[in-house]
């Protein structure tokens, strides 16, 4: 991809939590590129990282005890040949420049709609408040109407009546539309989307991630997916990337990570999941062991205890670094041949 389609680059981030007891390193080193108009899928087990990720994007890690310690957040800007670049990482989680950027150029989809939504104030007011906020010199009148609008091109039925609906009174599949409007209706540049359809039945589910694919293609936005559900993955990202205990072990093109998977960890992902293709001949085969103490990571690949492929006095010495296997295509493993990584930053792939 060319460098005018680059968006967003993290370069070696490094979000921590500082607590009674012990560091966890939620993001310990994450460096990732998100290109215009293309989906990043970020999958994992839960407590890897992914929502972490994205909260430190918007600013609105919970702080204390969290923050970011290390690295860049650049995000790209630009028209007729100007370019401007901003780190995200510097900016003040307070201050009047990443509350311009909040909803604006970068908006979050959560999994829970009512953590989005206030209970006291209608759908509509709140998508109004939010519209009025970015685009100055827009009338409550005018911003009304948009309102309404998004929530229409979202697929809520007689959106004109339930711009006046309170929260509660929507299901879940329409809170979760309501939310998407809100967050597209300043027609952002990058959509972070944290686990949006978790929460929703199969066939809801399948409804907002084609809702989502005709809305990117629509305004030309990014969208960053979060989720630990292989499946969904597979129907929306681009390229994805694999996160395990704060850190990337693999990235690569979506056709790439199904077909062709590297790391152990990504293998041992895909071989748990049912497939139509596969005669059921007993139990699906988990992975072994469990994810090691947040709190006391153990060196080296932090994999290494529950990898078939262990190789005692190299696994579990240092961390190994990323390294292209083939064209796009990343790894985080020794049987790649990889070189410890000796605590520089990794280069972003771009």
């Amino acid at each position: 991809m060319s460098e005018n389609d680059l968006l967003v680059e993290v370069k070696d981030l490094k979000t921590y939590f500082y607590l009674y007891e012990g560091i966890v390193r939620a993001v310990d080193g994450v460096s990732l590129a998100i290109h215009r108009g293309k989906t990043l899928g970020i999958i994992g087990e839960s407590g890897c990282g992914k929502s972490v990720l994205a909260q430190s994007l918007l600013r609105i890690v919970p702080s204390p005890p969290g923050k970011i310690v290390g690295g860049q957040m650049l995000l790209h800007r630009g028209q007729n040949g100007q370019r401007d670049v901003t780190d995200l990482a510097q900016l003040d989680p307070a201050g009047e420049e990443i509350r311009r950027i909040r909803g604006k150029e970068i908006a979050m989809i959560f999994q829970e709609p009512m953590t989005s939504f206030g209970p006291l104030n209608t759908i509509g007011d709140q998508i109004i408040e939010t519209i009025l906020l970015h685009k100055p010199g827009t009338s409550k009148g005018q911003a009304r109407a948009l309102a309404t609008e998004m929530l229409g091109r979202v697929g809520i039925p007689r959106p004109e009546r339930h711009v006046d609906a309170y929260p509660h009174q929507l299901s879940g599949g329409m809170r979760q539309r309501a939310m998407i409007a809100m967050a597209l209706s300043c027609q952002p540049s990058l959509l972070l989307a944290d686990e949006p359809t978790t929460a929703l039945d199969v066939t809801i589910q399948a409804q907002i991630l084609s809702l989502l694919r005709q809305l990117r293609q629509e305004f030309g936005m990014a969208i960053m997916f979060i989720t630990h559900a292989l499946g969904v993955i597979a129907e929306i990202a681009d390229e994805v990337v694999v996160m395990y205990l704060g850190r990337v072990v693999e990235q690569a093109r979506i056709d790439d990570l199904f077909y062709d998977p590297r790391h152990p960890y990504t293998a041992a992902l895909l071989r748990s999941i049912p497939r139509v293709d596969r005669r059921a001949e007993g139990e699906l085969p988990a992975i072994e062991g469990v994810v090691p103490d947040p709190y006391e990571v153990p060196p080296g690949c932090s994999f290494s205890d529950r990898c078939r492929h262990f190789m005692p006095g190299l696994c579990d010495r240092a961390v190994p670094r990323l390294k292209e296997v083939t064209e796009q295509h990343w790894v985080r493993c020794y049987l790649y041949g990889q070189e410890v990584d000796a605590g520089q930053p990794e280069v972003v792939h771009a």
